[in-house]
């Protein structure tokens, strides 16, 4: 029997410094919507806008993200950090109250490491799920115990990238 029939929602990290964690996560989420899933998406540390989004809202994913920043994390100002963090923490509490088949925390692992998601909080999230619920983990460099908790460990390495020669995000492809 395999993991769908049965039922077991198994646990997915995409991570590491190369480009796409969020690409891969987000062709899950169209794959699950796809087969009539119920899909849940918390952008950490993101504004929401980016284009993938749209169509999975019209298809039916709950999607939550914060207002965006118009500072780098490091650049903040203690106030404003504060403010981060609990804009963060509460985007998690929110997301966790809608029942969904797949739940996808993108970027947790990087708001978790620079303090701005609460571990515990995120802990809690990852360990307490329904069983039946497919959980997708996003970040640069995830803490030890959610390596151990993932049934895939998928870790993005950049070996070249078009930003180190002056090249810009573009739309449609990098967001």
């Amino acid at each position: 029997m395999t993991a769908n029939q049965s039922g077991m929602g198994l646990c997915h990290i995409y991570w590491g410094d190369g480009k796409g964690k969020t690409t891969a996560a987000m062709g899950l989420a169209l794959r699950a919507l796809g087969t009539g899933k119920r899909v849940v998406v918390v952008q950490f540390l993101k504004d929401g806008c980016s284009a993938e989004l749209h169509p999975l809202r019209r298809l039916g994913a709950s999607v939550f993200a914060g207002q965006g920043h118009t500072k780098f994390t490091w650049q903040l100002a203690p106030q404003e950090a504060q403010n981060v963090r609990r804009e963060q923490n509460q985007l998690l509490d929110t997301a966790l109250q809608v029942p969904c088949d797949m739940l996808i925390l993108d970027e947790a692992c990087t708001a978790c490491e620079l303090g701005f998601l609460e571990e515990e909080a995120l802990r809690r999230a990852v360990m307490k799920r329904p069983p039946e619920t497919e959980l997708v983990l996003t970040g640069h460099q995830p803490a030890e115990w959610m390596l151990q908790q993932a049934d895939y460990s998928t870790e993005m390495r950049c070996h070249k990238h078009p930003y180190s020669r002056g090249i810009c995000a573009r739309a449609g492809v990098e967001f």
